[in-house]
């Protein structure tokens, strides 16, 4: 037998109606705030990611897709979203059309990392990204529509925290102030903190490891350090976000993962998921669109994990009732259910039937493993007659209802 391959997994029937749920929301959503979808493809350059997410990231050194294809071209697997819609936004020159432009994606991601709960190998993201407006309104807007998907899902969690990563004016100077405070503190760090000390110090205040976090402590923060721009669009920002009525925290040492952050960075947590908490996250990318060759126009955005935020709605039940099922008792009546059936589809009416002639009994168990809203009964005194009782399953009400899709469709609606 063949298996899957580790961390790629199967959506199965009764899962994938979850998902689906949460694209449809997102799509309804992000609607609403003026988004449109934009698809991009699975396969990129290796240096698109190289270029955009930094060579000392932990995605681009330990964890991307990446190989030589037939044509001798160096090519990655997508590892995230934001850098394919930023190469697509400059080479079909949308800036061009307009310099605002408001993008959603949905799709498969691919990092080799330790498969653990709600993350994988392939897993799979949602992303929104809003380039063309540095106004803090904007980064105020973008929070509150990720909320807003959240809340309209039904969630009460993840919550919203907040930070600021300064620009390139204010960050190289709390990074190496940032440096001094870690330098005494070396030996205490795990091996990949000691290992990005000197190219990306940062992420020493966001490691999971106990070590790293006891030896962090007190650490300064990047918000005591931004310059007058910074301090004031990050002010601003938050003004917008209590206007808006969009709660959230302060969280002084969430930093990213990628190099192109600058700015207000966020991330929506749970303590629900275990110690990886962040289901969604995101920032503010100014300086991205003229690093990968496209003009100077400022960007901001965040992707969901679709596994992680599946978690969370739990037990929930998804999955779609059909609204009648046909039994039907004997050949000419499997052909008369079999006609009704295609009728009624082409009507917009769901419907399953039995297509071996199994006993009366068995056909209404498989009504009942359906859960269908409507069972119809057809034997041959209904051929003879015409009409047969349709049954409502939730109320157990029943009456006569002709043969012809269009009556039948009529009574169920």
């Amino acid at each position: 037998m063949i298996t899957g391959i580790k961390g790629f997994n199967d959506i199965l029937p009764g899962e994938v109606e979850r998902w689906q749920h949460i694209e449809a929301t997102a799509r309804r959503v992000f609607g609403l705030y003026g988004f449109a979808e934009i698809r991009i493809p699975i396969l990129e350059k290796t240096d698109l990611f190289r270029r955009s997410i930094g060579d000392t990231t932990d995605i681009v050194e330990k964890e991307m897709y990446s190989f030589v294809d037939k044509g001798e071209n160096a090519v990655t697997m997508r590892p995230e979203g934001t850098a394919s819609v930023m190469r697509a936004y400059i080479e079909h020159k949308l800036y061009a059309q307009d310099p605002v432009a408001k993008l959603y994606y949905m799709g498969p991601m691919f990092r080799y990392e330790r498969p653990q709960k709600g993350r994988y190998r392939q897993f799979h993201q949602i992303g929104a990204e809003v380039t063309g407006v540095t106004d803090p309104k904007v980064d105020a807007q973008v929070l509150t529509m990720l909320c807003h998907f959240f809340a309209e899902l039904g969630l009460s969690e993840p919550t919203l925290q907040i930070n600021s990563l300064g620009c390139p004016e204010c960050r190289p100077v709390y990074r190496e102030t940032l440096k001094t405070f870690l330098r005494e503190r070396l030996d205490q760090l795990c091996d990949d903190c000691k290992r990005r000390y000197e190219t990306n110090p940062l992420r020493a205040l966001d490691c999971k490891s106990a070590h790293c976090k006891e030896a962090t402590a007190g650490a300064p923060a990047m918000l005591d350090h931004l310059c007058a721009g910074c301090d004031d669009h990050f002010a601003a920002t938050r003004r917008h976000l209590e206007r808006a009525g969009t709660i959230y925290a302060i969280n002084n040492r969430m930093v990213r993962g990628l190099d192109y952050y600058t700015r207000t960075t966020f991330e929506l947590v749970t303590g629900l998921l275990g110690a990886q908490s962040a289901v969604a996250a995101g920032g503010r990318y100014d300086g991205l669109i003229a690093d990968l060759g496209g003009p100077a126009i400022s960007g901001i955005g965040f992707a969901m994990g679709v596994e992680r935020v599946a978690l969370l709605l739990g037990g929930q039940e998804f999955a779609r009732r059909p609204d009648l099922f046909i039994a039907a008792l004997g050949g000419e009546s499997q052909d008369e259910a079999f006609r009704l059936m295609c009728g009624l589809q082409r009507l917009g009416v769901s419907v399953e039937m039995d297509y071996e002639g199994k006993s009366l009994k068995s056909q209404m168990r498989r009504s009942d493993k359906f859960n269908a809203r409507f069972t119809l009964i057809i034997g041959g005194d209904e051929l003879v007659n015409g009409k047969a009782v349709l049954k409502a399953m939730d109320t157990g009400t029943q009456g006569d209802v002709v043969l012809d899709p269009a009556v039948i469709a009529e009574q169920i609606r």
